[in-house]
């Protein structure tokens, strides 16, 4: 049995979708809530699904539980409620790991790339103490998944109580299917493409960085399916531990991605330049590129799918449809 906090949403709920297609049993953590939110489990019920109020009740009960994947979180970049953030982003996450080294459950949860901040300290997994304590998140959430992270380096370095698998995975720019109820957190890819259906040109911000053209800011983009991959492969590799990132190693620029959007819609290729949001300025990264030597190093070998494939398979197999959802 497997519980996945935040299955529900976009990672967990593509996760639990994979999960189930192998015949496995999911306990979903997460609000459903009054939207269409609950269309990302539609097609694929899971055992058991639980309101997080009701999860300390859950494990008091002393479940069967083989692993547990903590994606739930504050994720908004914008978020201001600290005291919640900090709640639910980092003492929850320290009493699930408390949890799961009791119980002798697998941990597998999620940190953030917005833990590495402006990126002027790389974008290196290492997993110590003192390569972590010299990042500089820019913004709440970042921050309180890097102080997760550093909890758990300090713990592994003290020699603490630990799972018997625990493996912190830095998420970069995830796209793909459910993620349709995050509001403004979507990814580009998604916003670009309702751009181009509703016969505009995709918007882009202006760059407020010295040197970097409108248009060549860089992220790490990266396909749902891949994200998945990583985690299957990690449930399949029960000896594997530590922090890693999980993008495909490759900065593509907000232009690329716009090419490959319209390219996907067959339509016109052009763009709109527009200012950055007062609310993102000082927060934004304007470049991410994950290293990935540390996961390949512990066994990961499966390719990572170029920027154009994932656009537009995203785009022919789900956006272009009349079900959007896998």
């Amino acid at each position: 049995m497997i519980l996945i906090t935040g299955g529900a949403g976009f990672i967990g709920s593509n996760l639990h979708a994979a999960l189930a297609a192998r015949g496995l049993e999911t306990v979903i953590v997460d609000h459903l809530g009054r939207d269409e939110k609950w269309r990302n489990l539609a097609k694929h019920p899971p055992a058991r699904l639980l309101p997080p109020e009701t999860l300390d009740d859950f494990l008091a009960t002393h479940p069967p539980l083989e692993v547990v994947v903590h994606l739930g979180a504050i994720s908004d970049t914008t978020a201001r409620d600290a005291d919640r953030a900090w709640a639910v982003n980092v003492e929850l996450s320290l009493a699930l790991w408390r949890w799961c080294a009791a119980r002798g459950a697998r941990f597998i949860y999620a940190s953030s790339a917005a833990t590495y901040g402006g990126g002027e300290h790389g974008f290196t997994d290492t997993p110590t103490v003192e390569a972590l304590a010299e990042l500089r998140p820019l913004n709440l959430y970042g921050w309180t998944k890097h102080a997760f992270d550093l909890r758990v380096a300090r713990i592994v370095a003290d020699g603490g109580a630990r799972p018997p698998q625990w493996v912190g995975l830095k998420f970069f720019n995830v796209y793909g299917p459910n993620e349709y109820h995050k509001g403004g957190m979507i990814s580009v890819v998604k916003v670009k493409f309702d751009e181009v259906s509703s016969g505009l040109a995709p918007r882009l911000f202006r760059s407020a960085t010295p040197g970097v053209a409108d248009g060549e800011q860089r992220r790490d983009f990266i396909w749902i399916g891949d994200v998945v991959a990583v985690i299957e492969w990690l449930l399949d590799h029960p000896s594997v531990n530590g922090l890693f990132n999980v993008g495909t190693g490759a900065a593509r620029t907000y232009r690329d991605v716009a090419r490959a959007v319209t390219a996907a819609a067959g339509a016109e290729d052009r763009v709109e330049f527009i200012e950055m949001p007062l609310a993102l300025r000082g927060q934004y990264q304007h470049f991410t590129q994950a290293r990935v030597e540390r996961l390949r190093g512990a066994g990961f070998a499966a390719p990572f799918t170029p920027l154009e494939v994932g656009v537009r398979l995203y785009v022919d197999d789900f956006l272009a449809t009349q079900d959007r959802y896998r």
